[in-house]
């Protein structure tokens, strides 16, 4: 800390003539490239290293200080900071310019207050407020909590991530934060890993396509009151660990890197996202957050990102302390930094270390220069010269309006997928007058799910006070199992067994425990991963003896990974994949139940039996299943794209305007949708592509389009896709990017099960 003060004392030494230059940077009607260099220019090394540096708020130091321990603190999983270090440290460093963005802010009080101490700096140069705004601003309290990117990924509405990211966006800068720690366009191939809720699934196009929309909805044009920066995470393969766990190695050939993970993040690039955030692991034996191929080759070199790239958690000091591929933690900011690193996430060395690099030689000032001048710019564009202060008066006008809760709602009910339904749905509020509703998430803030703060009780609506809501003349008899699926009490499960005979109905809500306020008790989400998908505790046995009541049995899941819920699925009459619905799902969740709702949402990633049969994945290459499994089928309980409705549809008439193309050819495909039922709904017509013979293998087929088609009862419409040469081509043996003549098979249906395919060829000329 004393070399700190140092370096403080000789910013005011080296920067006191720069006063007499005409201030360009303070003026908003110049270039922002000239007020970049004109800001640099007036830059010492010191103030320079502290913009590339982001702190934890100083609430977050005194929340922690006062409950962990020192070891506690000093452990990445501990979400915590150095010991030793307190807020007024902090506030002192702000004051001196030597801080350039924090984290873990989460009111607009601190955020204000912290900006006001930047403001006493010599350059006055605003803080930028970064968050784990995942599914709305919901990290920080009186939000609106949008259901998890799972579940947003299960409506396959790409217009829906938009608007969501638009309105966290709003929200945002009323509380004066920045940038978003989102989307989170990780191809999620491995149901263990904690994180599977907080990405879009394992398809990579449909990854895609909602990490793009996300982008621009949060940044709009990047220049705006309302646009927050977006942040592309985390590069790269942490989805597919080699042992389930967040940030264990992964260990990833380049064509499933080029082919399968890169793809969601060079569309981000391409859709203008300006901030990148590297990945906790080692991909291929080299630390992401020192691998220059990631960074500089691929990302700057090929993409042409013209962003800043930001460290996870500390993972910076973990190139020395866990990987092992720097002998100290000055090295370890050295091999960061000249592998193209830009702003470093969290701790307190890194300014006088990297001061000393340079110094030293070792790291050229032009290579610190370059990265101040990418977090400069984003500063200059955002506005926040101009305005670094929010208005507290107007901030809550903007936040948990009508609007956003009712966009919250309407993403709820198009994310719950149905998974079986043997009649029972919709239900009948005349004939179930006395409904048993149990399980560890009926009645808990739960459903809100990982990112979120705990929220006021009058702005969410849990899934019993969704059902007395939606079905007011139902009596519904709750039995409490508690929020905490590991200690279950028995009695309970007995009381709600006794109250199930009595019931004309159960309903059991069950899955995983998500809120982060009770972090070591969680069994989904960050820094939590499985051994198995099983359900925890005593929820299996509490659904299969309400079950033997005779009585008719709901479950409902309520979770971010996929879970093995294979009993239920086998001997219950209905099962419904809730994900984190937000902070409304409680509604949208009766809502389906009693069809005033028609389920629509498809499973945006495949559910496994069982955590033997991982990896699960849709997009398999031929011979993953030549052999099958001994014992138990090698089958899905439920595949990609799948889900049911209240109503049928009926695929007919697969067309193609052509059976051969060139290679630089468009080919129509057309099909006929029919609702045959009686409600109206909206269907998720999918179509997969398939190279049969290629000269490498290639995937039994790929998601290349999908379409929401709304249908009244006894609709058809015929639903048109253009397959272009984008969505042909792979990559080579010698990894070139071509379309290899030879047929091809079109496939369109409900899912990605062949039995709900029609199937057509064409031949690439």
């Amino acid at each position: 800390m004393k070399n700190l003060l140092v370096a403080m004392a000789m910013t005011l030494t080296v920067g006191s003539g720069s006063a007499d230059k005409k201030e360009i940077y303070k003026d908003p009607s110049a270039p922002v490239k000239d007020r970049v260099e004109d800001l640099l220019g007036r830059m010492t090394l010191e103030e320079k290293v502290g913009q590339m540096n982001q702190f934890v708020g100083i609430e977050h130091i005194k929340a922690n200080s006062a409950v962990m321990t020192a070891d506690q603190l000093k452990n990445n999983t501990a979400n915590a900071f150095y010991p030793g270090v307190t807020d007024k440290d902090v506030e002192k460093w702000t004051a001196q310019g030597l801080i350039g963005s924090f984290l873990h802010v989460l009111t607009i009080k601190e955020a204000n207050y912290l900006q006001s101490l930047a403001m006493k700096s010599r350059l006055q140069i605003p803080i930028i407020f970064g968050i784990d705004a995942i599914h709305g601003n919901a990290n920080a309290p009186d939000n609106t909590v949008y259901p998890t990117n799972i579940g947003l990924a299960c409506s396959f509405d790409t217009l829906m991530a938009y608007k969501i990211a638009r309105e966290t966006a709003k929200e945002m800068r009323a509380m004066n934060m920045h940038w978003t720690f989102n989307p989170n366009v990780e191809v999620a191939r491995d149901a263990r890993w904690g994180r599977v809720g907080e990405t879009y699934g394992e398809d990579p196009y449909l990854v895609t396509l909602m990490g793009v929309q996300s982008v621009k909805g949060y940044q709009g044009q990047l220049n705006g009151k309302e646009d927050v920066l977006a942040c592309i995470k985390h590069f790269v393969g942490g989805s597919e660990p080699i042992n389930g766990t967040n940030g264990s190695p992964a260990d990833l050939s380049e064509r499933t890197l080029r082919e399968v993970f890169f793809p969601p993040f060079k569309a981000g690039v391409e859709a203008g996202a300006m901030s990148l955030m590297t990945a906790h692991n080692e991909l291929n034996g080299i630390p992401c957050h020192s691998n220059e191929w990631l960074i500089q080759d691929v990302l700057r070199g090929e993409w042409k990102f013209p962003g800043f790239v930001v460290s996870d958690w500390m993972d910076i000091e973990h190139i020395h302390d866990l990987h092992a591929t720097a002998e100290n933690m000055k090295e370890a900011f050295f091999q960061s930094i000249m592998a193209g690193m830009d702003m470093h996430m969290h701790g307190i060395h890194w300014n006088e270390m990297v001061v000393e690099l340079v110094k030293e030689g070792r790291i050229p000032e032009s290579r610190i220069d370059e990265s101040v001048r990418r977090i400069l710019d984003i500063k200059f564009r955002l506005g926040l010269f101009e305005q670094p202060l929010a208005n507290e008066a107007q901030s809550m006008k903007i936040r948990l309006c009508d609007e956003h809760r009712k966009t919250a709602l309407d993403a709820a009910r198009t994310s719950i997928v149905l998974l079986k339904n043997d009649g029972l749905l919709p239900l009948d509020a005349k004939k179930y007058k006395k409904v048993l509703v149990t399980g560890i998430n009926a009645n808990d803030m739960n459903i809100l799910g990982d990112w979120s703060a705990v929220q006021k009780d009058e702005n969410v609506t849990t899934i019993l006070e969704g059902l007395q809501q939606v079905a007011p003349d139902t009596k519904f008899d709750f039995v409490d199992q508690g929020w905490d699926p590991r200690n279950m009490d028995p009695k309970k499960v007995a009381e709600a067994v006794d109250h199930a005979k009595e019931a004309d109905l159960n309903i059991v809500v069950a899955g995983e425990y998500m809120m982060r306020f009770r972090w070591t008790d969680r069994t989904d989400g960050e820094d939590t991963d499985r051994s198995d998908l099983d359900l925890v505790g005593l929820q299996n046995e509490l659904i299969q003896k309400i079950a033997a009541s005779g009585k008719p049995t709901i479950l409902i899941l309520v979770n971010g990974r996929p879970l093995g819920v294979e009993w239920a699925a086998e001997h219950l009459p209905a099962v419904v994949e809730a994900w984190a619905p937000g902070m409304l799902g409680g509604q949208a969740v009766a809502e389906i139940l009693y069809g005033k709702v028609n389920p629509s949402a498809k499973l945006a990633i495949t559910i496994p039996r069982s955590v033997g049969q991982l990896q699960m994945i849709y997009n398999h290459k031929p011979s993953q299943y030549f052999h099958p499994y001994a014992v138990k089928p090698s089958t899905p309980l439920w595949p990609f794209g799948y889900g049911l409705s209240y109503t049928n549809y009926k695929y007919t008439d697969l067309k193609l305007s052509a059976k051969e193309i060139a290679k630089d050819g468009n080919v129509q495909a057309s099909v006929k949708i029919t609702n045959a039922g009686s409600r109206d709904g909206v269907e998720i017509v999918q179509l997969y592509l398939r190279d049969t013979y290629s000269s490498v293998t290639r995937p039994v087929k790929e998601l290349k389009d999908f379409a929401r088609v709304s249908l009244k009862a006894g609709e058809s419409k015929v639903v048109d896709f253009t397959i272009t040469p984008d969505k042909l081509g792979f990559y080579d043996k010698k990894m070139n990017w071509i379309v290899e003549p030879g047929e091809f098979s079109v496939m369109v249906g409900a899912s990605s099960a062949d039995e709900d395919l029609l199937k057509e060829t064409f031949v690439v000329k």
